[in-house]
């Protein structure tokens, strides 16, 4: 992944994909669940900065405002405010693209939809799995990447 591909202009790109294909490309099998975390994305972004370590950083400064970015997106839900919602769906699905968390990444993509349609309240419905998805990748990548010496 990409640097570019993990910022798409103004979210015109569309959303990341949640699911890929057992068999590659234009399989007809059923498709499997992303990884939770792509183990290359920070190695990416570390090269394309030219530093492991500010890679390895933000994967800390993500896991470390998790929560905050879950209570932006659950509060402008809450008080249904739709562009605050945008504002922090949008900066969630960026986030999470960059550290790799495929599976978080896919999911505020289809939120952001919901939330560009002004579907606030089906939006607001899938909060429990954001907080489970967005729990898990904090957890893989204390795991995997705070860790990480590269």
């Amino acid at each position: 992944m990409s640097l570019l591909a993990a910022c798409p202009d103004e979210g015109n790109a569309g959303p990341v994909p949640a699911t890929v294909s057992p068999s590659g490309a234009g399989s007809s099998a059923a498709a499997e669940p992303a990884p939770l975390v792509d183990p290359a994305a920070l190695q990416e972004l570390g090269e394309q900065v030219n530093s492991a370590a500010l890679a390895k950083g933000f994967a800390r400064d993500f896991s470390q405002m998790w929560e905050q970015r879950y209570g932006s997106l659950a509060g402008a839900l809450d008080r249904r405010e739709q562009g605050a919602a945008l504002d922090a769906v949008l900066s969630l699905k960026t986030s999470s693209s960059m550290v790799g968390g495929l599976r978080l990444a896919g999911l505020a993509g289809e939120l952001e939809e919901a939330i560009r349609r002004g579907d606030l309240e089906h939006a607001a419905s899938r909060l429990p799995e954001v907080a489970a998805r967005g729990r898990e990748t904090v957890a893989e990548l204390q795991f995997s990447y705070v860790l990480w010496d590269g």
